[in-house]
């Protein structure tokens, strides 16, 4: 087992393939470490590039066709063997040189993960840098972990939690929140990040309407990933009360002789009524769901951080 497994997820990155190697070899230099490099379905020279400037440290995982960073990563930490886990972009705008820093601080301050923050961004600032902003500031508000930068790849996990990430869609933009639904201890440091010099960028602001699905789910997973009835069952009984007093008042009027069928707020307490009892049946069947999902795995509602047996 390596030390420090070092993930790089690249598409169609072949000129970047020779200094990015170079650079990382030089940076872990003292470092116990391994390089996978998670091909994404490349249509260029890319995979002939790695193998040509490839090492007895570098793994090469090639996947069939595009299926995303998110399952990309996923492929290359099921295929790294490092006590420690760094992911780094394959763009050379992460620096490699951070990641001892890191892994100390990983290690000696016995951190879960270390989140790199790119304090001088190199990138435009209107496609990039506003939106970037909103969307960090909009994610810390609604899921309560305040990271200042979820867009940068550059972090550094224990083997355990990254593990467990569960990184399905395009879900790696919220690595932070998945790491702190396993309850991971969570610090950022600033890193250096650099212009990107070959190729181009896979990122654009059509994403933005991903990010927002994504983060709808992750403020689900994060309040009610064990309590969804709580979600559904209180809407769902806020609605039913509404629609039954609104029905309630439509009965008065209704005995005291006036017509009620033209009124839309018939059509609206019937919606309401209808639709409360909709919503806590689906907190009941998303509950059984959560127990199926926890119970067929073997797997536990909580995570224990350390066992401490007598005097050890």
């Amino acid at each position: 087992m390596r030390e420090l497994s070092v993930i790089i997820t690249v598409m169609n990155e072949e000129e970047n393939i020779p200094p990015l190697l170079t650079a990382v070899r030089s940076a872990l230099a003292n470092i116990d470490y391994e390089v996978i490099l998670v091909d994404d379905g490349s249509v260029d020279k890319t995979v002939q590039q790695i193998l040509a400037n490839s090492d007895d440290r570098t793994v090469l995982v090639q996947l069939r066709k595009n299926y995303g960073q998110s399952t990309a990563m996923t492929a290359g930490i099921d295929h790294s063997t490092g006590k420690y886990v760094a992911l780094l972009d394959g763009d050379l705008q992460n620096d490699p040189t951070d990641i001892p820093a890191m892994l100390d601080l990983l290690i000696n301050e016995d951190w879960d993960v270390v989140a790199g923050n790119r304090k001088n961004r190199k990138d435009g600032m209107f496609l990039r840098k506003i939106p970037s902003r909103i969307a960090n500031a909009l994610i810390r508000r609604m899921t309560g972990v305040y990271i200042k930068d979820y867009g940068c790849t550059l972090k550094l996990f224990r083997r355990e939690i990254a593990e467990e990430l569960g990184l399905y869609g395009e879900l790696h933009r919220f690595i932070p929140v998945l790491a702190k639904l396993q309850g991971a201890r969570i610090t950022q440091v600033d890193v250096k990040h650099h212009a990107r010099q070959f190729g181009k960028s896979k990122y654009g602001i059509n994403r933005t309407f991903k990010v927002m699905a994504d983060l709808i789910l992750m403020v689900f997973f994060r309040k009610y990933l064990q309590k969804p009835m709580h979600l559904f069952g209180t809407i769902g009984f806020v609605s039913f009360g509404l629609g039954v007093l609104i029905n309630l008042y439509l009965l008065i009027i209704k005995i005291m002789g006036h017509d009620i069928w033209n009124r839309p707020l018939l059509i609206l307490g019937l919606i309401l009524v209808l639709g409360g009892i909709q919503l806590v049946t689906i907190g009941i069947i998303a509950d059984i769901n959560i127990r199926t999902y926890f119970e067929s795995q073997n797997k536990k509602t909580y995570t224990v951080r350390k066992v401490v047996r007598g005097k050890e």
